[in-house]
């Protein structure tokens, strides 16, 4: 049976003790301020997929990947606004690395309002990094909705492979089969069962979740993995997802937790003296830099049950050396077996 995971504290029957230790645990990382971890030294942020098996593997050919399944992204900034800065450098930091590897420009969608490279505000004019230390992550980033293009109704468009439901944006579209793979991740704020667009209405997680099961009615993925930055995301899919449709999603926060900024002002480490703003987030920096160590676990700090168990699962699956669709399996077993 497919698992529909949303890290939100388990409400199946645990061990006190060991509860407590994961409690203890985070407690341990609150003082200890685990973002000082994501070490700009030794900076080398990785995330594989199906085309590369291991760190010396060649991307596979187009035969390969039609016979696998075709792999599909979408991206997606929900806010506008130098303040928001973190949200967009989210995006383009994970296109950057979903290019780098193998995924074709043609199968990724990015949406994003696209004004903070050219913000007054920015120290930087035409440049977004995520990190303090980090590249230039909008150098070639595809400009597929921006703008007033930014809306729920192009991206369910999007999702649902429906050209003629679209208005304005490049026109591409998730045309996926049945033996395909698709990856959503978002960022931006949030609030209970809701998260923001920059264009009204905002996205509502029982009409994303609508979306979803006509994609799997339609045969239109194999598996799909979804990350969600922003604060309550829990709630988003919390109780309405269907344990049927091959999704597993993994949130930021639980229910009614916030998510956190990180590369802030007065933060160690901090951005650049000339930012005044912060340049990613805790969670989807995390997941992108994978700053794995055998002894500490998995380093993002996550106060909840699900990403704990995630962060076990790293010890033995350390996603360096994982395709996403391993890392599908290897979670969804875990979470399967322990609950």
């Amino acid at each position: 049976m497919a698992v529909s995971a949303v890290s939100v504290s388990s409400k199946r029957p645990m061990s006190i003790s060991l509860l407590s230790s994961w409690m203890l645990f985070a407690v341990f990382l609150h003082t200890a301020q685990a973002t000082r971890l994501l070490d700009s030294s030794n900076w080398d942020p990785k995330i594989l997929l199906p085309s590369q098996l291991d760190n010396e593997s060649a991307p596979v050919d187009d035969q390969e990947e039609e016979a696998a399944g075709t792999r599909w992204a979408v991206l997606v900034a929900g806010s506008s606004g130098f303040g928001n800065y973190r949200h967009q450098a989210d995006v383009c930091h994970a296109y950057q690395l979903l290019k780098k590897d193998g995924l074709k420009e043609e199968n990724i969608v990015v949406f994003m309002h696209d004004d903070i490279a050219t913000d007054p505000l920015n120290p930087r004019p035409g440049v977004i990094i995520n990190h303090p230390e980090g590249p230039n992550v909008y150098d070639g980033v595809p400009k597929d909705y921006t703008g007033g293009n930014v809306t729920t109704e192009n991206l369910f468009a999007v999702l649902l492979g429906d050209k003629t439901k679209l208005k304005g944006g490049s026109g591409k579209v998730i045309d996926s089969k049945p033996n395909d793979r698709i990856f959503f991740f978002y960022s931006d704020h949030g609030g209970p069962g809701v998260l923001g667009m920059p264009n009204l209405p905002y996205l509502y997680g029982k009409d994303f979740v609508d979306v979803l099961k006509k994609k799997h009615a339609a045969k239109g993925y194999k598996e799909m993995v979804i990350y969600i930055e922003a604060c309550e995301s829990g709630s988003f899919v919390e109780g309405i997802m269907p344990t049927d449709l091959n999704v597993y999603v993994t949130t930021a926060s639980n229910a009614e937790e916030s998510s956190w900024g990180t590369y802030c002002p007065g933060m160690d480490p901090a951005p650049p003296p000339e930012y005044i703003t912060c340049l990613g987030d805790l969670y989807s920096v995390s997941w992108m830099e994978d700053r794995y160590s055998s002894s500490l676990l998995f380093l993002p700090l996550f106060t909840n049950l699900i990403m704990f168990i995630c962060n076990v699962c790293s010890q033995t699956h350390n996603l360096k050396k994982e395709t996403v669709q391993q890392q599908y399996q290897s979670v969804r077993y875990f979470y399967l077996t322990i609950l």
